[in-house]
């Protein structure tokens, strides 16, 4: 016998230590996939509270992706709990103690002072040739 869900209980499920989302008419507890999730936990702590199907439909998965999906379902969405209107869950705060931080946020600093440096050392040479 299949599960039904009302909105309301899986929309509690919104954190790392309880992640539930709803893609298709299913949901899933992902909880024990966000820290494999190729996209970072981010993703899906931000699909939470939501229908996700958009969200997951838009970014492609593959059918590798698709056959995962089945160990983490738990039930059924009952549609008529869902809300009209999506709600916008916004990504939850940045870190600020360099422990918690770890390598991507050193990789999306970078990203940005790299073409600061670049053009810093393109004007310096420009600066040199012109006194020349």
């Amino acid at each position: 016998m299949t599960k039904v869900l009302d909105f309301g209980e899986v929309s509690e499920h919104d954190n790392k230590g309880d992640c539930w989302l709803v893609i298709s008419g299913k949901v899933y507890d992902v909880t024990s996939f966000l820290d494999d999730h190729p996209g970072g936990d981010d993703v899906l702590l931000t699909a939470t509270g939501k229908d996700a199907t958009d969200d997951f439909e838009d970014v492609g998965h593959s059918d590798d992706a698709r056959e995962m999906m089945k160990k983490y379902y738990i039930g059924e969405i009952d549609s008529s709990t869902l809300p009209s209107e999506p709600k916008y869950n916004p990504p939850p705060p940045m870190t600020t103690s360099v422990e918690d931080q770890g390598s991507g946020n050193s990789f999306k600093i970078l990203q940005f002072l790299l073409p600061l440096l670049i053009l810093g050392a393109a004007l310096a040479l420009r600066s040199y040739y012109q006194k020349e």
